[in-house]
């Protein structure tokens, strides 16, 4: 039901944990949906990053083009973008738990194809029926979470939790990923996936009740093929930018088709009965407006692993798994800060934090920008580094719990799906637009100031769409009212 306040904002949050037909056992223990979803969530969000230090070992093993290497990041991210909607939609009709199952089933399967592949196509495949899989597993994870824990207190911490675990996650790729890399062999950045995959199935076979909020139905399959298509096409035109650039056809093709293709998915869903994605959706405040937030945010945070890792690779010499030891305090900091959330939400509201998170974020990327080539760890990493992320982890949290509070009994998936698809794709369209900034700075030289340089730059930018963010936030979040404010 829409209220007058905030146009079409709900009058009051709704309540997405309303009781669901339930099969098998008992009702779901809490403590076993917290720990499956936060497990899944931090599988999917690992393998964003966990394969970036075993790339050069992938290369010799299989023999990859540089453009083949390239795909072994481009198939996860861009499948897992792309099919993000369908796999939210699906958790909504077909049930909760299914679909949790089906994706985790999935992305276990894809890993162990990936780590005993012999050949550079296999590995490719793999990694892209990876993504599928964390398409359909991460928007149940959250779905999970919210059916079975009350709005609330309770609901904030467990969100929070969540956060914090899949951030740590992509925190602690590059730490990972360099250690069974250089103890082991590459392969085991994705055949560590099966054993955790194989547990947590056999746990949450047992231990979670099934669930949907909404009626078995038909998914609207020409909306999801429109969706994906396009959202893939986008996806694929922005990681074409760091090679081609951005006027050339390779890239501008790619780009207009997707946006063409996100148009017609648009027109679809207006006029069909059962859409994939109701347009509606959109027109609760608190849901557009976090889903944007999210996305701005995005797209300024994430390559923050990146261009720490190279700088202090490239610029200060370290080694692969030096570098991930050295974003340890960094990676810890977005968890504590993703933790306090859910209690400073309860004090302040979950606006304010956002727009304090934001402001530190900001604060800890202008700090490094003052980066130098012969900067030392405390103030050239681990400091600026700690500021940005527990920024990042303080204003995640209250924009994902905004969004949630205003998704329909029967949408949480499909909002938990548009979270996920938004901080994605902001991270992939703020990856490959940094990255060329940083290049066009660099201008082809490759000695530590040039380098430092392009870095440099690309954090200043980061620091100026954070500002930019933070002015669309005050001037669009809602100050939703909630029963962790009461």
């Amino acid at each position: 039901m829409y209220g007058a306040r905030g146009g079409c904002e709900y009058d009051a949050m709704v309540d997405v944990s309303t009781p669901t037909r339930r099969t098998g056992r008992t009702r779901t223990r809490t403590w076993a949906v917290v720990l499956a979803a936060c497990v899944g969530q931090f599988l999917v969000v690992l393998d964003v990053s966990v394969v970036n230090v075993a790339l050069p070992s992938m290369r010799t093993d299989l023999g990859l083009s540089t453009a083949g290497l390239q795909w072994v990041l481009n198939a996860y991210s861009i499948t897992f973008a792309g099919f993000m909607l369908l796999g939210g939609r699906a958790a909504d009709l077909y049930g909760r738990k299914l679909m949790f199952l089906v994706g985790l089933g999935l992305f276990t399967a894809a890993s162990l194809a990936g780590g005993l592949a012999q050949e550079g196509w296999q590995l490719l495949a793999a990694r892209a029926a990876q993504g599928l899989g964390a398409a359909v597993l991460a928007p149940a994870t959250l779905t999970l979470l919210t059916a079975a824990v009350p709005e609330g207190p309770a609901r904030a911490r467990a969100i929070g939790t969540w956060m914090a675990v899949g951030a740590g996650g992509g925190a602690a790729g590059g730490l990972i990923g360099g250690a069974l890399t250089d103890g082991l062999s590459w392969r085991w950045v994705l055949l560590i996936n099966v054993p955790v995959g194989v547990l947590v199935l056999a746990g949450a076979a047992v231990y979670l009740a099934e669930g949907r909020t909404g009626e078995r139905s038909r998914i609207d399959f020409p909306g999801a093929l429109l969706v994906t298509a396009g959202l893939a096409s986008v996806a694929y035109g922005i990681v074409q930018t760091e090679e081609s650039g951005w006027t050339a056809a390779a890239t501008l093709l790619p780009l207009l088709g997707g946006v063409a293709l996100l148009a017609l998915f648009g027109l679809v869903e207006s006029r069909t009965a059962k859409p994939l994605m109701p347009l509606r959706v959109l027109g609760a405040r608190a849901v557009a407006s976090a889903n944007v937030a999210m996305l701005v945010i995005g797209s300024a945070t994430f390559s923050m692993w990146y261009f720490m890792t190279v700088y202090a690779q490239n610029v200060l010499g370290y080694s692969a798994l030096e570098a991930g030891l050295a974003l340890m305090p960094t990676s810890v900091a977005i968890v504590v800060g993703s933790k306090c959330a859910p209690r400073l939400m309860a004090r302040v509201g979950a606006k304010n934090l956002a727009l304090v998170g934001t402001v530190v974020a900001a604060a800890g990327f202008g700090w490094q920008s003052t980066m130098t080539a012969d900067g030392d760890y405390l103030t050239s990493i681990c400091l600026p580094g700690v500021l940005m992320m527990a920024g990042t982890g303080l204003a995640a949290t209250p924009l994902a719990s905004l969004a949630i509070s205003g998704a329909a009994p029967g949408e949480a998936g499909l909002v938990s799906g548009l979270v996920n698809t938004s901080r994605t794709m902001g991270g992939a369209l703020g990856l490959a637009v940094l990255s060329t900034v940083a290049a066009a700075r660099t201008d082809g030289g490759t000695g530590p100031a040039d380098l430092t340089a392009g870095y440099a730059l690309a954090f200043r930018t980061s620091g100026s769409v954070l500002l930019a963010g933070l002015l669309l936030m005050i001037l669009w979040l809602p100050r939703h009212r909630s029963s962790v404010q009461r």
